[in-house]
């Protein structure tokens, strides 16, 4: 997701697959305020990270937005990707999309995040994709959750992403950061949640 303009992203209206099957494909992004995709620079470098696990991975994209990360999942050999979005256009486009792409191994959800942590049954995923609102400060809470409520598969892996000037979050105990970096304003990385259940 992506609920700001913020340096290095891709340009409004369009989103461009980065790799794997629907390599350079284009698709549309609606005109609605402060929604961008996540830069292509950074998905580049989030799915190196992610490269030995993301073939077969079920993934939870939380805050979807344009849904940017997570069809960038699916393209790269992911089995099955939950997108989590409050806004209903950005839903519909987000469907819209996976349409197109005939992506039958994607569900997409018309809910508030924390609303589907909190309530929903859960079913733990192998990767949690967490793009908040560029203004929030929840990640902390968000990873407490998703820890809480069993949304995570054994050694499960969780990308954040967030302003670079906030204060990193709190994370739960064993979750260690494997990977983070800098780009523009956006400081973003990547943990591995060392969760044996």
């Amino acid at each position: 997701m992506a609920r700001v303009n913020r340096p290095g992203r891709t340009l409004p209206g369009r989103l461009r697959i980065v790799a794997g099957k629907w390599r350079s494909r284009l698709l549309p992004v609606i005109d609605a305020p402060g929604l961008r995709p996540t830069s292509e620079r950074i998905r580049e470098t989030l799915f190196n990270w992610l490269s030995p696990t993301i073939e077969g991975a079920s993934c939870l994209d939380l805050f979807a937005g344009t849904g940017a990360l997570g069809i960038e999942a699916l393209s790269r050999g992911a089995a099955h990707v939950v997108f989590i979005e409050k806004s209903a256009a950005a839903v519909a486009a987000i469907r819209k999309n996976l349409g197109d792409l005939e992506a039958d191994n994607a569900e997409v959800f018309h809910r508030d995040a924390f609303d589907y942590l909190t309530r929903s049954d859960a079913t733990p995923f192998d990767v949690v994709f967490l793009d908040p609102p560029f203004e929030s400060d929840a990640l902390s809470d968000l990873c407490g959750l998703l820890q809480q409520y069993g949304w995570l598969k054994a050694n499960a892996t969780v990308y954040l992403e967030q302003d670079k000037d906030r204060e990193k979050p709190r994370l739960p105990d064993g979750w260690v950061i494997s990977h983070e970096k800098v780009a523009g304003k956006v400081g973003y990385s990547l943990v591995s949640t060392n969760n044996e259940t």
